[in-house]
């Protein structure tokens, strides 16, 4: 795996992932890790399943990839995410920005992760100990109020 883009089935390699944004100019680099936590509002979480329109969502994340090396200095970002049935403690969301000093390449990380969250088409199902919900932004939905039962 050498994209700078991708959605994923299998685990995030974090060293690999850094080779790939690898600068000679760069000094500092940003690693930003999500997991799927044991819990979410209130509930235990058992796992996450992530739905995400592949095709889309890397069109999106090249984007937001575009934009940060614009808007910021950095000299390279790395934007993964995972997709399918993910267990507690598993590896979600992996963006990784280089650049010549540490300020640059945290301020983009935060952005793209802002980003991705926003724009992706990536569909987050918790499943709990009480069932399971779609989450929308800070708020968890049931799933049988999706499909009326």
């Amino acid at each position: 795996m050498n994209e700078k883009v991708a959605v994923l089935e299998e685990a995030f390699d974090i060293n690999k992932a850094t080779e790939i944004v690898a600068h000679p100019e760069a000094g500092g680099y940003v690693i930003f890790l999500g997991k799927v936590r044991n819990q979410s509002h209130g509930r235990k979480v058992l796992k996450l399943i992530y739905e995400v329109y592949d095709e889309m969502a890397v069109e999106e994340m090249k984007k937001i990839r575009e934009e940060a090396l614009k808007k910021f200095r950095i000299t390279d970002m790395l934007i993964w995410h995972r997709k399918g049935e993910l267990k507690v403690g598993e590896g979600t969301i992996l963006i990784v920005a280089s650049a010549p000093h540490r300020k640059e390449a945290f301020e983009a990380c935060i952005w793209a992760v802002d980003e991705v969250k926003k724009r992706v088409p990536v569909w987050k199902k918790e499943i709990t100990e009480e069932g399971a919900f779609w989450i929308e932004g800070d708020k968890a939905v049931p799933v049988e109020d999706y499909y009326g039962k």
